[in-house]
């Protein structure tokens, strides 16, 4: 008689094919999981990068009108308040001030209405193109998320106009913006210190 042995073939029981599920699904949602919080640590990135940029835009757009201006009128606390009908006298401040008031490129002496201003009033920057007489002509120019600290300051030096005898101011004014604060976004604080120094492109010595 001729037997035949049946071999035993192999293959995955139910349990090994649960288990090797199981561990693939708990792979891709490790995965899943990383490629979440890598993208959403790129969008908070970039965001933070916009604000950075938008400060940085502030900061060209002071340096750019301040050294085309003239006429510089420094904003000290206890001195200068706003609104304010005229600052067109010309005013230096080597500790620094608040705020800067002077005429544009096309500005003249005899209109004050066309004098531009640029302020920090809580932990915001302001700007008007329209004088410093109605506080509705200024708009906020830095984000919400930006909050400027109280020891940043604009520093004034040789604003005032030699004297016709040859005496007096003969310094080419100077400006220093200093702007010093925090940015807040989705709770994560970043510090920052931002300062340039411009000279009135106008000679005046």
């Amino acid at each position: 008689m001729i037997k035949k042995y049946l071999k035993n073939q192999g293959g995955y029981t139910i349990i090994e094919t649960m288990i090797a599920i199981s561990l693939f699904i708990i792979i891709v949602m490790i995965g899943t999981g990383a490629l979440l919080n890598a993208n959403l640590l790129h969008q908070k990135s970039r965001d933070m990068r916009s604000i950075i940029d938008n400060l940085s835009f502030i900061m060209e757009d002071m340096s750019k009108n301040l050294r085309t201006g003239y006429n510089y009128h420094c904003l000290v606390a206890g001195e200068d308040t706003l609104p304010t009908p005229n600052m067109s006298n010309p005013k230096s401040c080597s500790s620094g001030g608040w705020g800067v008031a002077f005429e544009s490129a096309l500005g003249s002496y005899d209109n004050n209405d066309d004098q531009w201003v640029y302020y920090i009033d809580s932990g915001k920057i302001f700007k008007s193109i329209n004088g410093p007489s109605n506080l509705s002509n200024f708009i906020q120019l830095t984000p919400e998320e930006v909050e400027i600290d109280a020891t940043s300051s604009f520093l004034v030096t040789g604003a005032e106009a030699p004297d016709p005898d040859g005496t007096g101011d003969h310094e080419q004014p100077f400006i220093t913006i200093k702007l010093i604060g925090k940015i807040t976004y989705k709770n994560v604080v970043s510090p920052f210190s931002l300062q340039t120094s411009v000279s009135q492109r106008q000679i005046d010595i």
